[in-house]
């Protein structure tokens, strides 16, 4: 073999080991797992600004509202990823009646969800633990601030497992209630919805608030895809699911003092 071709094969073994020769110095080469490195940073980065912003966003609405709304919240991709993922949930068989308690009074059902409780962590369930925590990271981040209105008045020192609930349609329901009625700690309602193409007229399934300072007026959210909705869990919010005529699937946290 002649010393050009003996340098030419060095070289391609270099090259293939992800190093490469320049100015006759051996050198490492950025390779495809470090460009995805970067383009990984760079989205988190960008990711961690737009959190950033949104906690802005949710303090001014909090204090203003009660309510805040956030539509187009993960993306598509990631949303669709994290739908796909509480169908797996679902097909998996855990999930269970919600508390089937009737009404004596009206002699109606409170409730009549399923519903699934996961960790905010379970490594079964990757982007719907990501989910969860882009939520923490909007909360925290407000917590945080010098001028975090109403939020000021709390210590939130954690939150609930998740809460996955699926109304199955036929008219399912939830009546008008409070989430913390008797001061159980919980502060901050958080529901992420996974409802694509949702059309209120003919799938019903509203959430309707039902804010004390606005006596005469409601706030009527539909669950629409990948929109995320935030509201105190005191008295101050009753709400009610109204009759759902598809199947419509919700992500709920509450954070707590």
């Amino acid at each position: 073999m002649s010393s050009k071709e003996s340098q030419q094969q060095s070289e391609l073994s270099l090259q293939m080991s992800g190093l490469v020769i320049k100015d006759d110095k051996v050198i490492q080469r950025e390779t495809k797992t470090d460009q995805e490195n970067s383009k990984v940073e760079e989205e988190t980065s960008s990711r961690d600004v737009f959190l950033k912003d949104l906690s802005d966003v949710f303090i001014r609405d909090m204090n203003n509202f009660g309510i805040c709304v956030i539509d187009s919240f993960l993306g598509q991709d990631r949303g669709e990823s994290v739908y796909q993922e509480v169908l797996r949930l679902e097909n998996s068989g855990i999930f269970q009646e919600g508390r089937l308690v009737k009404n004596n009074e009206k002699n109606q059902i409170v409730r009549s969800d399923l519903m699934a409780w996961l960790g905010g962590d379970d490594e079964r369930y990757p982007n719907i633990r990501k989910l969860v925590s882009d939520i923490d990271q909007i909360v925290m981040n407000a917590r945080k601030l010098p001028n975090n209105g109403k939020l000021g008045k709390y210590q939130i020192k954690g939150r609930t497992k998740v809460m996955v609930a699926c109304y199955p349609g036929k008219g399912t329901h939830y009546v008008k209630h409070v989430d913390n009625p008797h001061g159980d700690g919980r502060i901050i309602t958080a529901i992420y919805y996974l409802n694509k193409d949702w059309n209120r007229k003919t799938d019903g399934g509203v959430l309707r608030i039902f804010p004390v300072d606005e006596r005469n007026h409601a706030a009527d959210i539909d669950p629409m895809f990948d929109r995320m909705l935030f509201f105190w869990s005191d008295r101050s919010n009753p709400h009610e699911v109204q009759p759902s005529y598809r199947t419509r699937y919700a992500i709920t946290i509450w954070y707590k003092q």
